[in-house]
């Protein structure tokens, strides 16, 4: 079975068996167990020995060392002098003297010797399946992700396109147009036009632009001849089929023009014809052209009508914050707030969250949203916020929120049946923005918390191959937003019990690590007023995360250390970064609820450094899971919400259970499946 396939149900702890069995079943079994915690709760007749060579290469083996071999110890027991001197004599030998041919050790380090790997480590209970098996799975998986509106993941998406094509599958619908658009691009099957309209032509020129030419300027194209061809292809398939939204297309009308002009468009209908002329002409009939003149007449619920009748009610939620920051009476009011009335469930609850979340309106804002499956940040300049012109209240923004909730209740309501749901899946996030996300083993929806056992510290790790210098730092943020730096420019006169760091591996091109160790109790003791801490990674070196091989996770271990620094049983989470960028958030940490944060998403930047880039949005993910998760939002979908297992249709449940036939199980990291249920 192709790796992307056996991957992906790895990180869904299912193993795919090959079709071959050995004698050695019990040895294989007890390997498993005793070097990855893994036991076969389903399915033990089908292991082989391949096995555990495929864990390791997905929970980690002969990770390279760290620069302090001796880590965490020996880090500790040198000076903040012998710290700093090594790691110059380090820089002075790579980036001084350019030899990066092998990774750098500390000068100090005396010999040492591990103990032994004595430390509780968690059971992790794994299927194996058949192959037939695995690609009904498949099957249900990549059903339940074209059934989402959202972008999915580039994890995802891969997963999608792969199954399409191996298995000449012919999807009846696809919910979101950006996954229609982005199959339409890599197979070229004129098919996937049919669940697209007109105006997205110019999202698919868009993705063609910047996928094979590098470019996110729609508005200077240089196309070749075969994308010319196949551009033209698809809009006359478009007009054939009568897609034609032509008022949607008004909206980017002079990029529709340059389009025509560069594709050298010639029109072979009159319905071709007539949109050729429009595009081209002076007059503009979108919507938004008609919503816009009656604002600018202070006529709201004019704007509204024109916008519900033309773009849909999701529309008039989109624009919430500009039709009620015009409203002139408590009447206009009332009407932009009564308009609220759409089925667009995954809207509502990004609006949820953004009106929960709103500051106060005079306070600088920072804009984030999703291109090319990577967050782009923009924080709002002083020009900016002198020529606003949507501002709302606190009090309105909670007016919002509490209105949209409202909305959500009777639209939920009732789309389950009886419903069982584990109390602890209130730690849980939905899956509401996953696209810059990356995937692996363990990996969560953003947001969601998980609480770190008080007798173990938290050691986070990246790893990577060729790239000679890839950075792990760390941020703590006060309550106050104040921001203290843990990495390699400062480690050497920071290094603690409370916070150890293995060192700045600057050549390991064929090979390098880096680790923090946070011992949460002696943090808070030594830095009483941090309440948050924040993981990144960055490429020094000057590389994007897909030039080279990246991996990063976290271990909970015991607080007295044993064994050695990359203990694979301890592994909670490993995860591939492969973005196109040198910047990702991993994950923070909660230091009042001693809760670990997911965060897991990679920003479009040219960041070298971690240090120099805008974290004050990051904390919105923090409280996340306190306005709705996974919990409240299957309560809102259940007609009844059951306590005993064995009368549920459908469990929601962040442990292994028995289920009977016809029962539905929803696991914590079963995304595909709630996105599936958010546009039921």
């Amino acid at each position: 079975m192709k790796s992307i396939y056996a991957d992906y149900l790895f990180d869904k702890y299912i193993f795919v068996s090959n079709g071959e069995t050995g004698t050695d079943q019990f040895e294989t079994l007890f390997a498993l167990a005793n070097l990855f915690n893994i036991r076969i709760i389903e399915g033990e007749k089908l292991v082989s020995g391949d096995m555990i060579k495929y864990a390791a290469s997905r929970l980690g083996q002969n990770v390279p060392e760290p620069f302090y071999r001796g880590f965490p110890q020996s880090v500790r027991e040198l000076s903040p002098d012998k710290l700093l001197f090594d790691q110059l004599v380090h820089y002075t030998i790579t980036y001084g003297f350019g030899n990066f041919s092998e990774a750098g050790h500390s000068l100090f380090e005396e010999n040492f010797e591990r103990t032994a790997f004595k430390e509780n480590a968690d059971i992790r209970e794994f299927r194996i399946i058949t192959e037939e098996e695995a690609v009904y799975a498949l099957a249900e998986i990549v059903n339940d992700l074209l059934a989402g509106t959202r972008p999915l993941s580039e994890g995802q998406y891969n997963l999608v396109k792969e199954y399409i094509t191996d298995h000449g599958f012919m999807p009846e619908s696809i919910a979101s147009k950006n996954t229609a658009v982005k199959l339409l691009m890599d197979t070229r099957k004129p098919e996937f036009a049919d669940f697209i309209m007109m105006s997205d032509v110019i999202k698919l020129v868009d993705e063609i632009n910047y996928n094979l030419y590098q470019s996110e300027n729609i508005k200077k194209l240089n196309l070749k001849n075969q994308d010319r061809k196949f551009i033209t292809n698809v809009m006359n398939r478009l007009f054939e089929a009568g897609r034609v939204d032509i008022r949607s297309c008004f909206e980017k009308k002079k990029i529709w023009s340059g389009l025509l002009h560069h594709i050298h468009y010639t029109s072979g209908s009159d319905v071709a014809k007539q949109f050729v002329d429009a595009m081209r002409g002076k007059e503009n009939r979108s919507v938004y052209s008609e919503f816009e003149r009656a604002m600018a007449e202070k006529n709201i619920t004019d704007a509204v009508d024109k916008l519900k009748a033309g773009k849909g009610s999701a529309a008039v939620l989109r624009n919430l914050n500009y039709l009620i920051s015009r409203c002139e009476n408590v009447q206009d009011m009332e009407y932009v707030i009564n308009s609220i009335d759409s089925d667009n469930v995954i809207v509502l609850l990004q609006l949820l969250l953004s009106y929960s979340q709103y500051k106060q309106g005079n306070e600088p804002r920072t804009f984030k949203f999703t291109k090319y499956n990577m967050m782009k940040v923009h924080p709002e300049t002083e020009e900016e916020q002198k020529k606003r012109k949507s501002v709302i209240t606190v009090g309105q923004a909670n007016m919002l929120a509490a209105k949209i909730k409202e909305k959500l209740v009777p639209t939920l309501r009732n789309r389950l049946g009886k419903v069982y749901i584990d109390p602890d899946m209130t730690s849980y996030a939905l899956p509401l923005q996953e696209t810059a996300t990356q995937g692996g083993i363990g990996v969560l929806t953003k947001g969601s918390r998980l609480k770190l056992p008080e007798t173990k510290k938290l050691r986070a790790f990246t790893y990577w191959e060729k790239a000679d210098d890839i950075d792990l730092s760390v941020f703590g943020i006060d309550e106050d937003g104040l921001r203290r730096e843990f990495s390699w420019r400062t480690m050497s006169g920071n290094q603690s019990e409370a916070i150890t760091y293995s060192g700045d591996e600057t050549s390991g091109y064929n090979g390098g690590s880096e680790y923090f160790d946070i011992d949460l109790d002696k943090v808070r003791e030594l830095y009483p007023n941090m309440r948050y801490m924040i993981f990144c990674d960055n490429v020094f070196s000057g590389l994007n995360f897909d030039e080279c091989f990246c991996k990063a996770g976290y271990m909970t271990r015991d607080l007295i250390d044993s064994g050695e620094v990359y203990e694979p049983k301890t592994v909670k989470s490993s995860f591939i970064i492969n973005c196109g960028s040198r910047f990702a958030y991993l994950f923070g940490l909660d230091l009042k609820s001693n809760e670990f944060v997911w965060l897991n998403f990679a920003v479009n930047s040219r960041a070298n450094v971690a240090g120099t880039t805008n974290m004050d949005f990051v904390l919105d993910y923090f409280g996340i899971t306190n306005i709705i998760n996974v919990y409240s939002f299957f309560e809102m979908m259940a007609e009844e919400v059951v306590s005993d297992i064995a009368e549920a249709e459908i469990i929601v449940t962040n442990k292994n259970v028995e289920c009977a036939e016809g029962q539905t199980v929803v696991r914590e990291y079963d995304i595909e499946k709630m996105m599936a249920y958010m546009n039921m």
